[in-house]
């Protein structure tokens, strides 16, 4: 089923429609934002991810932003690109899937303690079934930590991101979250390094309900 319904249908049309996999083909190695907002979604995942549990990676590449001194039992990545997961060092597991084509996670209820989707979010053309999906595969209480800045691939994110303003960013993923009524405790946050032309850094989190 697409949940999306609820939204206008053009919301989720992207300039470049031809197959994800062939735009990420070839492996970018590089963590796509500046090193203090990298630094602040790991401070964030401090915060926010249990210790020594299980976490999945949502649209994963060559760099997690888990901490080093952060604790994790297996961390599952999630993504295009097989080189890129491949030669990402955190990750004990991870898998080529294309969540734009397949929402579906292929993992039992209440498998993870923590999901992360770091600075992709602006790339789902179906967010609300892959939030539910999410929803699913967490453990009641478990956090789903989005994080996103200013950048990403104009030709691949969607026309509704594309066209708005970082508050209306925050908006828009706080209602991915509250659509797929899987979570609780939906809360927005301005994590911005405060340093000049650093990137800046925002994340919602939300929590699995039941």
């Amino acid at each position: 089923m697409r949940l999306e319904t609820s939204f206008p249908p053009d919301y989720f049309r992207r300039y470049d429609e031809s197959d994800d996999r062939h735009f990420y083909l070839y492996p970018r190695l590089t963590a796509h934002i500046d090193e203090p907002a990298c630094l602040a979604v790991g401070q964030l995942f401090r915060e926010e991810l249990p210790p020594s549990g299980r976490v999945l990676d949502l649209m994963s590449s060559y760099h997690s932003h888990i901490p080093a001194d952060l604790p994790v039992d297996h961390l599952v990545g999630l993504g295009l690109n097989e080189d890129e997961l491949r030669l990402n060092q955190r990750l004990d597991q991870h898998l080529v899937h294309d969540l734009n084509a397949t929402p579906a996670l292929g993992f039992p209820d209440a498998e993870f303690d923590a999901v992360v989707c770091t600075v992709s979010v602006q790339y789902l053309t179906r967010p609300v079934e892959v939030f539910a999906e999410v929803g699913r595969v967490l453990r009641p209480g478990a956090p789903f930590v989005v994080t996103f800045s200013n950048r990403c691939f104009p030709s691949k994110a969607v026309q509704i991101w594309v066209g708005t303003s970082d508050a209306q960013h925050m908006t828009l993923v706080k209602q991915y979250f509250a659509r797929s009524a899987r979570f609780i405790d939906i809360c927005g946050r301005d994590r911005s390094p405060r340093r000049w032309l650093s990137d800046p850094l925002f994340a919602v989190v939300g929590r699995r309900a039941g």
